[in-house]
């Protein structure tokens, strides 16, 4: 793979007798990907592993449509502090020393150590996917497990819109059913701040169709990667899982260029969401456009240009609908604006109880920053350009130019690292290049399937 293409990272760990102990690999299309879509990165081991016993470890992230993408990945010998060090490390190396903002693991001892380690202003969440799949293990003996114990654990986790509900209920819920000296759920309190921040059940579970893949990495190969295969057989697995993960990107970047989504609304902030938003993205927003018809505001509180409004809302959780109580806090002056249901904070898409807030107060234009760039189809990205072997067909033209350009100047950079003078020439020339040529380029011809 490296002798096929320049921009592929990989590294091995052997141990004192010169036996694999650890690999990371990752191809130069998932490392130009991590800069637009680093911004949150998954990491799990708990899919699958090959014959001899060596778990599988990727690093997951999700792209413009949605869907889960790669950012490299390992296999490893053992799952202790020191192996996750050497990965998180070896893996940080290859994104040019950039670590992720945001880590999202399960609740693992040793991966929670060289996270601190390697990664120390990274915010760590733990998976809450992962934390809740144990409830059954650690609580199922208890004798009100089905008459109340459940039902209310799972209504402190997913109603709770702020930290004092949070600790009210959890308290509560303690009380009520004498679970002070349950181990399992003392370490769970201790580190709550390391929990996926997830408000209602409804909105979660609606919008990580996706993402939920992502935390769990069952989806992410499902198919197309098996467990218990030697390592021959696994790498071609592992390609044949890119290459079809590849095609779908190519796919829906297709689908969301040629085919237009019809707006529900007369609404100037929809017509502009689907100017700008990929399909899969855009239909989520139209998904909180059409909620907007049941909303109806009531101003509970006024200071100065802020704004405090109560919004009521039906919520369908497990097939029933309970009604639910919203704060939205809006300012006239720069139209800021927060929900406590915390969708656009979780999900990047804003929820109908501030769409009904902006309708209201008359804003009709939305402003700038709530339309994430991650979520954009008019964006040209540089990982497209970047040719990869999972490619089929013909390459883009464009694609061709950028594979050559960035070749020369792997070269380039391997010689000139070599030396501080070297290298500050190296800089000032590359420098006048780009303002040389500008940034006056075409965005890449779509592809076509």
């Amino acid at each position: 793979m490296q002798y096929k293409n320049l921009g592929f990272f990989a590294l091995m760990d052997l141990d004192d007798d010169g036996r694999l102990k650890n690999v990371f690999w990752a191809d130069p299309r998932s490392r130009a990907a991590y800069q637009d879509f680093g911004d949150v990165v998954t990491f799990d081991t708990t899919y699958l592993t090959n014959r001899y016993g060596m778990p599988f470890a990727p690093f997951v992230g999700v792209n413009h449509h949605g869907q889960s993408i790669l950012f490299g990945a390992g296999l490893i010998s053992s799952e202790d502090t020191e192996t996750f060090t050497w990965l998180f490390q070896t893996w940080l190396e290859c994104m040019d020393g950039i670590a992720p903002p945001t880590i999202i693991t399960n609740q693992d001892r040793a991966m929670k150590n060289a996270i601190s380690i390697v990664f120390p202003k990274s915010r760590h969440r733990f998976c809450l996917w992962h934390i809740l799949k144990k409830v059954p293990e650690k609580l199922g003996s208890h004798r009100a497990y089905k008459s109340g114990l459940k039902t209310q654990l799972m209504k402190c986790v997913y109603d709770s819109q702020t930290i004092e509900e949070f600790e009210k209920s959890w308290e509560e819920l303690i009380g009520a059913y004498n679970l002070e000296e349950n181990v399992w759920l003392q370490s769970l309190y201790a580190e709550r701040t390391h929990w996926v921040p997830v408000f209602l059940k409804e909105y979660f579970w609606a919008g990580m169709s996706t993402t939920q893949r992502s935390e769990s990495m069952n989806a992410f190969f499902d198919g197309y990667v098996h467990a218990k295969t030697n390592l021959k057989e696994f790498v071609d697995q592992f390609d044949n899982a890119l290459r079809k993960k590849m095609e779908n990107e190519i796919s829906s970047d297709f689908q969301s260029f040629s085919v237009t989504i019809p707006c529900i609304s007369r609404s100037p902030m929809e017509k502009r969401f689907q100017q700008l938003y990929t399909n899969a993205k855009f239909r989520e927003v139209q998904e909180q456009v059409m909620g907007l018809v049941d909303m109806d505001p009531s101003l509970l509180r006024r200071d100065g240009v802020k704004k405090t409004y109560l919004v009521e809302d039906e919520v369908l959780v497990d097939e029933f609908t309970k009604h639910v109580n919203f704060h939205v806090d809006f300012n006239e002056e720069d139209c800021d604006v927060k929900c406590s249901c915390g969708l656009f904070q979780m999900r990047g898409i804003l929820c109908r109880h501030i769409l009904a807030i902006f309708k209201c107060n008359g804003i009709k234009t939305v402003q700038d920053r709530y339309i994430l760039n991650r979520w954009r189809k008019d964006i040209k990205r540089r990982y497209t350009l970047i040719s990869s072997t999972y490619d089929t067909g013909s390459q883009q033209e464009d694609s061709n130019r950028y594979s050559s350009l960035l070749n020369i100047c792997y070269r380039m950079i391997t010689r000139a690292a070599g030396s501080k003078e070297h290298t500050e020439d190296a800089m000032a020339k590359l420098y006048s290049m780009i303002e040389l040529y500008g940034d006056t380029q075409e965005p890449p011809s779509i592809p076509k399937c």
